[in-house]
């Protein structure tokens, strides 16, 4: 259980990611909207990696919750933000994920 509550934290940091970068391109009262969010989603993205790492070794969690938010963070940049979708962008991402998943496979829990 604790596995789906450190990657629904993980994906809120790709939304507080996200939201600085909405915020960013607006102006006005619509920016203090896009903060707010980013507020919101950076208080429970860390709630929620409190709460995994009750019973989830830290440093394979953390490595984890860093890394969704990573790989969340390129893709919405290359699909909401039109970055770049270079090679080596693409190449990286993927060893990223397969990194994640590796630390997954040999964690005890």
């Amino acid at each position: 259980m604790n596995w789906i509550i450190l990657i629904v934290g993980g994906l809120f940091e790709v939304g507080f990611t996200y939201s600085l970068g909405q915020a960013r391109e607006s102006q006005g009262n619509s920016s203090y909207l896009w903060y707010t969010i980013f507020v919101i989603c950076l208080f429970a993205s860390m709630g929620l990696l409190m709460k995994a790492t009750q019973t989830l070794p830290l440093g394979t969690a953390y490595a984890v919750w860093t890394g969704i938010g990573a790989v969340g963070s390129v893709l919405m940049g290359i699909l909401v933000f039109k970055e770049p979708a270079t090679f080596w962008r693409i190449f990286f991402v993927t060893t990223l994920i397969t990194s994640i998943i590796g630390l997954k496979v040999v964690s005890n829990h």
